[in-house]
């Protein structure tokens, strides 16, 4: 039920694109297309997407171009840990566009995408527990009109 992974370009057409912090490193963008059914019992279809990183020469030797099908999946892997000690709030699982993070007992959720060819790869998910904080959040986003109105015709 899932897409290829496919490598993406960005707007100028670039695949491999170079650190800002080191211009010998780089990454290449990948994305998958993903059937999933959220915590409601509701299907839907999600863009997951993933970096792969390296050295520039090695991406560039790789051969990478827009557009190219990989096989594999990309996963996604939550932690109570930091993936990363030197910038751990880059990896905090956040709720959509509330800006709020994702915890358990008031402790940050990490959550960081993969790319992988291990057929029996799965995603590692951790349930947070701050359901009345985003409810509030997202009661005020329903309040300032930038919900979406329930349709007759969609009666659930």
């Amino acid at each position: 039920m899932n897409a290829k992974v496919k490598v993406i370009a960005d707007a100028n057409g670039v695949v491999i694109n170079q650190s800002q912090n080191n211009p010998e490193y780089g990454y290449v963008r990948l994305e998958q297309t993903r059937t999933v059914i959220d915590d409601n019992g509701f299907l839907r279809r999600k863009a997951v997407s993933t970096l792969i990183q390296g050295e520039v020469a090695v991406l560039q030797a790789s051969g990478f171009y827009a557009g190219q099908e990989l096989p594999g999946n990309i996963v996604i892997k939550e932690s109570m840990e930091p993936f990363s000690k030197k910038s751990p709030e880059r990896d905090h699982k956040v709720a959509g566009e509330t800006g709020i993070l994702c915890t358990v007992e008031g402790a940050p959720i990490y959550r960081k995408t993969v790319y992988t060819t291990a057929s029996n790869a799965e995603d590692v998910t951790i349930k947070h527990d701050n359901v009345d904080e985003l409810r509030a959040a997202y009661a005020t986003q329903t309040t300032n009109g930038s919900a979406i109105k329930p349709s007759a015709e969609f009666n659930i």
